[in-house]
């Protein structure tokens, strides 16, 4: 069973598990499971994504009950105006804040402007050793582009050189093989934690909230993101 985080006769929203497909795709085929079809038997109702997560990404992500509301939906995704937010957990030790701009080039080869803002929330050294390094450094932080272009997260702080742990093929193969070999993890350490817009039928202001999947509560337990562990989450 999904979980429901916010149901009306127009809009219903999940929180996504890692793993899970929004719906059918070309380019990953080894899975007959996706969001919209379990919803739909869930809910017994038709649904309709109002926007898109990637596959290994958690989090909130919003459906419409009826087709009407979409281009509403899809205007403030357009306009900026809905406000996206995420955790992720990056290597090494990032900036205390930050604005990346740095324009990506779509599936179509088109370059579009692409802006991410971020703060760390908590940075932690863990006694395992990397490399030519006797320890290991992670940075947890929250994340809100601004814009919404494919993978725009992950390529944006692969750029400056904090990949998200997990990420494959914009990551660190080398990290992500110490994740999965020490601690049998392998899914990317990425959620998308609240979703803020305007109702389109009511005009209510709507902030839904998604919590943490267990695998990231583990991982936050585990690297000793003390600020952050299960217990104060």
């Amino acid at each position: 069973m999904l979980e429901i985080l916010y149901q009306d006769e127009h809009l219903v929203a999940i929180n996504k598990p890692h793993g899970l497909l929004v719906h059918r795709s070309s380019i990953a085929t080894n899975t007959d499971t996706f969001a919209v079809q379990v919803l739909r038997d869930q809910l017994g109702l038709r649904v309709y994504p109002a926007h898109r997560l990637d596959r290994k990404t958690s989090g909130v992500l919003l459906f419409a009950l009826d087709k009407s509301v979409l281009p509403a939906l899809h205007h403030q995704f357009a306009e900026h105006s809905l406000k996206k937010t995420y955790w992720a957990i990056l290597r090494g030790y990032a900036e205390d804040s930050g604005t990346i701009d740095y324009a990506l080039t779509n599936d179509k080869d088109k370059t579009q402007e692409a802006i991410t803002n971020y703060k760390t929330l908590q940075r932690t050294e863990i006694n395992v050793p990397f490399g030519k390094h006797a320890t290991s450094r992670y940075s947890l932080i929250e994340a809100k582009p601004v814009t919404g272009r494919m993978h725009q997260l992950r390529k944006h702080f692969a750029h400056i050189l904090h990949p998200i742990i997990g990420d494959r093929p914009h990551g660190c193969n080398k990290q992500n093989k110490l994740f999965l070999e020490k601690w049998q993890m392998g899914t990317m350490l990425l959620h998308a934690k609240s979703l803020q817009f305007e109702h389109p039928m009511t005009n209510e202001s709507i902030d839904l909230k998604a919590g943490l999947q267990s695998e990231f509560k583990r991982m936050l337990e585990t690297l000793e993101f003390k600020d952050y562990s299960a217990a104060s989450l």
